[in-house]
């Protein structure tokens, strides 16, 4: 029971921490290699995936059209398909705009709606966008950069929150600095292995349609492009923004959906993964999939801890790695203060900078209870590619 509670707990403070630490000391030892810029703006078509995002989408039009990148070298092209409010009425009428619609009535899914607009796309480069997801003026021009080398096959931007007084707001924007960190690392070592799907391009020509319905376009396209010996290369000059989820339980279904796409990849595994380059395939199974056994992880502990409580060792010269008294009870009540919190942050949310600290058990234990959802998700939905909507 003791080495399955110190498994537990390093599993979990590996892919938290140890991994984040390892693969930057290990990049501070490559040279730094930025890559020049093109010579020449390649020509761009903007992706906007939207279903039923009448509220934004006037919005996110607007914000493309302002974009700093030629107006004769941007195409803006938007897919609606299965929309049911207003979305495509609203985006006809940028039309003499020069924004295009993609749009069937039938619904299949994002990927289904992406794959289905490609051929429309003129761009050498795609950029793909979600209808609520803001861009900064220079953000084409930030992703397009990297393209100069012929190895970078893919380009991915940083996902800022627009903060509030909500404690969730405060998490996910910290959440989204610690990955802004991890990217800079792993891109500088070899490839970045994650994207987000808000602002994730790809040279058009590499773009690769899944043989089945996927749930995280984003995710599968990284993958298949590091298979394929092509770099995904972050660029947090490129910088886009978005307001987090209404509610604590709306962003729980949205981190469900997310972990259904992960053991969707996981189960493809052996046609996704570079077997071949050990130290990519390292930073591809700590960075994307360890993170959706941490809840197993922290289940163990709790129960393995459980167990040294109930059924406690002999005391000795190692009582604390054997959880002997009086160290079974002390690790009990921490774990048991851990959860506490995280439940009254969902029940008592509270304003302020203590407010804040207070809410990370809260934050970690709803993403954690997601991924229990997800892979339940996983097992008995037919049609987990076909997400709803959240609030925001």
């Amino acid at each position: 029971m003791a080495a399955l509670f110190w498994l537990s707990i390093l599993f979990v403070v590996y892919t938290y921490l140890g991994y984040p630490l390892l693969v930057y000391l290990f990049s501070r030892l490559q040279p730094v290699a930025k890559p020049q810029e093109a010579s020449n703006l390649p020509v761009v078509t903007l992706l906007i995936a939207a279903y039923n995002e009448e509220k934004v989408i006037a919005e996110k039009l607007d914000n493309s059209l302002s974009l700093d990148y030629p107006r004769e070298k941007l195409q803006i092209l938007v897919t609606a398909d299965g929309s049911s409010d207003k979305t495509a009425d609203i985006v006809q009428q940028y039309a003499p705009q020069g924004v295009t619609l993609s749009y069937i009535p039938d619904r299949s899914g994002k990927m289904a709606a992406i794959t289905r607009a490609m051929p429309l796309a003129r761009g050498e480069v795609v950029v793909f966008s979600d209808a609520n997801n803001m861009y900064d003026s220079q953000a084409i021009r930030a992703l397009v950069a990297p393209y100069a080398d012929k190895n970078v096959g893919a380009t991915t931007g940083a996902k800022l929150i627009i903060e509030d007084d909500r404690q969730l707001s405060s998490a996910e924007g910290f959440y989204w600095k610690y990955e802004s960190w991890i990217k800079k690392s792993e891109t500088r070592l070899s490839t970045c292995t994650s994207a987000v799907g808000e602002m994730l391009s790809i040279r058009k020509e590499l773009f690769a349609p899944p043989e089945r319905a996927i749930v995280n376009d984003d995710r599968y396209m990284v993958f298949d492009l590091i298979r394929r010996g092509y770099r995904i290369y972050y660029t947090p000059q490129a910088r886009s923004h978005e307001t987090v989820s209404k509610s604590a339980g709306d962003e729980i279904v949205r981190r469900t959906r997310i972990t259904v796409g992960a053991y969707q990849t996981m189960a493809m595994a052996a046609k996704l993964l570079p077997f071949d380059r050990p130290m990519v395939l390292w930073q591809m199974l700590s960075h994307k999939f360890f993170r959706a056994f941490v809840p197993f992880a922290m289940l163990l502990a709790l129960f393995s801890n459980l167990a040294l409580v109930f059924w406690p060792a002999q005391p000795g010269p190692h009582a604390f790695w054997a959880i002997a008294s009086p160290f079974n009870n002390i690790f009990l009540a921490l774990q048991g203060m851990f959860y506490a919190v995280a439940v009254a942050g969902n029940l008592f949310p509270s304003r302020g900078k203590l407010g804040k600290v207070l809410y990370i058990p809260t934050f970690l234990v709803n993403s954690n209870f997601a991924a229990l959802l997800g892979l339940y998700s996983f097992l008995t939905n037919k049609n987990p590619h076909l997400w709803k909507r959240v609030n925001r």
